[in-house]
């Protein structure tokens, strides 16, 4: 049965034991006392660590288990005496892992489409900010005298990209160095926001998620379904595209 130990058979056993009351789980009071207590408890310690990162995936699912059966499989894999086969298990854990994963998107993203039109209803009333017809929000923090850059140009910026909790998600300032890329190649409110730039410029977006990454969870969570994105961007070059040059 070795094999069924995954993610989410772990994960599952985790929920059931953190269901469990303190009482049933007094302080732990062991001591290392050699070698091989050391990697003992180090196995152990490896394993909680692992399970406690996929907890979060599970409770944000709201996915339950009955935490007496859970407890009873894992003992009897335990025992030698499962009352499934490692074929019926596999078949089972499959099954439960896309259920999870539609659950957990489903609640997250109704969560993250609910923050977000809050969010972009009370930045639309800030002094400054202004709104395009697809529902792009953009401010104006100071404003350059280049040139602006076509959907077919290549451009370099330095941003910084978050929730609208305030959480980080990326940022080329904590790297330390701007980044380049077609603009055409990017996010729809990305596209459209960085035309109405000029080098020089920068700007603060408010994306919905049908202009950046829509029902997709991006960046294995950092982005949750249907979140409106916040990009302070600086436009600092444009390189403009041949075919641009030529019409011009």
């Amino acid at each position: 049965m070795k094999q069924l130990m995954k993610p989410l058979a772990i994960s599952a056993i985790a929920l059931a034991l953190t269901a469990c009351s303190q009482e049933k789980f007094p302080a732990n009071d062991t001591e290392l006392v050699d070698e091989k207590d050391k990697q003992a408890y180090a196995l152990g310690s490896s394993v909680g660590g692992f399970i406690a990162r996929n907890l979060e995936r599970q409770e944000e699912a709201d996915y339950m288990l009955e935490r007496d059966v859970v407890i009873a499989g894992f003992v009897d894999a335990i025992k030698g005496d499962p009352q499934l086969t490692d074929e019926e298990a596999e078949e089972i854990l499959n099954a439960m892992r896309q259920e999870v994963m539609e659950q957990r998107q489903n609640v997250l993203g109704k969560k993250s489409e609910e923050e977000g039109k809050a969010y972009l209803a009370e930045n639309a009333k800030k002094e400054g900010v202004q709104t395009t017809d697809s529902g792009l929000q953009y401010e104006v923090l100071e404003e350059g005298d280049g040139v602006s850059p076509s959907e077919t140009d290549m451009v370099e910026v330095h941003y910084e990209g978050t929730l609208v909790n305030g959480e980080v998600f990326d940022s080329s300032y904590e790297r330390g160095e701007p980044t380049s890329f077609p603009l055409n190649r990017v996010i729809p409110g990305w596209t459209e926001g960085l035309q109405l730039m000029k080098e020089g410029s920068k700007y603060r977006f408010v994306i919905p998620a049908e202009l950046a990454y829509g029902e997709r969870e991006v960046g294995g969570g950092q982005i949750p379904p249907n979140s409106t994105l916040i990009f302070t961007v600086e436009l600092l070059n444009v390189q403009k595209d041949e075919l641009d040059t030529e019409q011009e």
